[in-house]
């Protein structure tokens, strides 16, 4: 059956106060139709998870442009002069985490383990009220799992039964974070037959994907 399904329709179903997985590196391999959807439906009191927030009125930009974020869980907010302001004024939570960190605390919410040790950001400020672990006398922080209401993906190609193939460095933390998702809501730049991608060519296959955006534009947009 196919999965498709119009970007209107698949963002009615996030409702306010939704934590979202978003993927994406600057805006690179980003949901951006889902994203822009987001806005113009006016979904607030969010929560994303992300790499980054991109730029003004790029990617995740725009969430935030919009004011639509409550708290943000990113690796870095330093190409978005507006997520800094909101932060310093207290309108956005943000918790930073470093970037491999970040990958596995979604990979083991994915997995369901019960989380990863580190010994990056021992000693720091990362470190400050985390569990810590010794292991062969070496000092590890205990990394907690993450898992979201909705993974929000980008992808090359789709077939109509949800398997995904992604393009170079556009595939970034989408792979990763569909897994942790518990609707994944997947954006394709072009959808094909059943059969038209390989079988080692799937990355992403159908048994995690719950829809995949139709071509063509939002109703009223």
């Amino acid at each position: 059956m196919s999965k498709a399904v119009n970007v209107t329709k698949a963002v009615e179903l996030i409702p306010d106060g939704a934590s979202l997985l978003v993927g994406g590196f600057l805006g690179v391999g980003s949901p951006h139709r889902i994203l822009a959807e987001l806005v113009r439906q006016g979904r607030k009191d969010l929560t994303v998870i992300a790499n980054d927030t991109a730029r003004p009125g790029v990617g995740i930009g725009l969430l935030i442009d919009a004011k639509l974020v409550r708290k943000l869980i990113v690796t870095h907010i330093g190409t978005n002069p507006e997520t800094q302001r909101q932060m310093i004024a207290g309108e956005t939570e943000v918790e930073l985490a470093p970037q491999g960190t970040l990958a596995e605390r979604i990979r083991a919410g994915g997995f369901g383990l019960g989380g990863v040790l580190t010994p990056t950001g021992v000693g720091t400020v990362v470190a400050e009220g985390k569990q810590t672990v010794e292991v062969d006398g070496e000092t590890f922080l205990l990394e907690k799992p993450i898992k979201a209401d909705f993974a929000l993906i980008a992808c090359w190609r789709a077939d109509y039964n949800g398997n995904l193939d992604y393009s170079l460095t556009a595939r970034n933390f989408n792979p990763v974070m569909a897994p942790a998702g518990a609707v994944v809501i997947a954006e394709p730049t072009e959808i094909v037959p059943v059969g038209a991608i390989a079988p080692d060519d799937v990355v992403t296959p159908h048994v995690l994907v719950d829809h995949i955006i139709e071509k063509g534009m939002s109703n009223g947009r």
